[in-house]
């Protein structure tokens, strides 16, 4: 079987949950919607699923053209309306302060009692600034179908572990578990686009979450400490593997994958 894309899987709201896409366009710095706002503190700084765990279970919707954000609540509540920008603002986020602006409308009233502090939402000036990695050019990432089966029987689980706990972009059919750690430092393409995998990514609490709930029910740590023991990777519990867009351009559901 030829390798070929399986799913594409973008966040609008970096630490909410994903959104499943038939086709994007990649470009140098990413897709330029995946992850291009974020939740912060009164601080001004980054709130994620390791400090805010339900977020996870708010699914938010975003319509580019219309500029229309919907958000449904894991209570079935949906929170709707434009995404108008007001005042400037500085985000700090891995390390970073990074311009932004605060999205106005109801989003910090409808994640209040979520994040248990008073929050914001706000849009990156910028796009690829909320992508981790991305002072390093991330601007993709890659995970093989087969090793949400691996990790599943270190697990013990008889059903491939969503792939959802992991917020990866591209997902890969028709390749061994892990081959995409073969990748790195190679030209891959996919669609019409070609990265090159500059690494693993090492994982963290976040993946034990479930995407629907938000809470912790397989300890995928523990998994990937056993049966990937002893394996060399660039980052310890390593699942995956972040890529620097070399050449911009389509991707969807099931184009091939070449690796060069």
């Amino acid at each position: 079987m030829s390798a070929h894309v399986a799913w594409i899987h973008v966040a609008p709201i970096k630490a909410l949950a994903i959104q499943e896409l038939e086709q994007v366009e990649l470009g140098l710095l990413g897709v330029e919607n995946d992850r291009r706002f974020c939740i912060v503190d009164p601080d001004g700084r980054m709130l994620n699923a390791k400090r805010v765990q339900r977020f996870v279970a708010v699914r938010p919707r975003f319509d580019e053209t219309l500029r229309h954000l919907v958000l449904e609540m894991p209570d079935g509540r949906k929170v709707e309306g434009t995404t108008d920008l007001g005042a400037a603002t500085l985000v700090t986020i891995y390390g970073r302060s990074l311009p932004a602006h605060i999205v106005e409308g109801p989003w910090a009233e409808a994640l209040l009692d979520l994040a248990e502090r008073p929050v914001r939402l706000v849009r990156f000036d910028e796009p690829g600034e909320g992508v981790d990695r991305a002072d390093e050019g991330a601007g993709a990432s890659l995970l093989a179908e087969e090793s949400l089966r691996a990790i599943a029987k270190a697990a013990g689980v008889t059903e491939r572990v969503d792939p959802r706990r992991f917020r990866m972009l591209f997902g890969i059919s028709g390749v061994a578990a892990h081959a995409e750690d073969s990748w790195i430092g190679r030209h891959v393409q996919i669609g019409a686009a070609v990265v090159e995998p500059g690494g693993n990514i090492g994982r963290c609490a976040v993946t034990t979450l479930d995407p629907r709930t938000g809470i912790s029910d397989l300890d995928t740590l523990a998994a990937l400490a056993t049966y990937r023991q002893g394996e060399i990777t660039s980052e310890p519990l390593a699942f995956g593997v972040w890529a620097r867009v070399v050449q911009p351009g389509a991707v969807r559901v099931g184009d091939r994958i070449e690796v060069a």
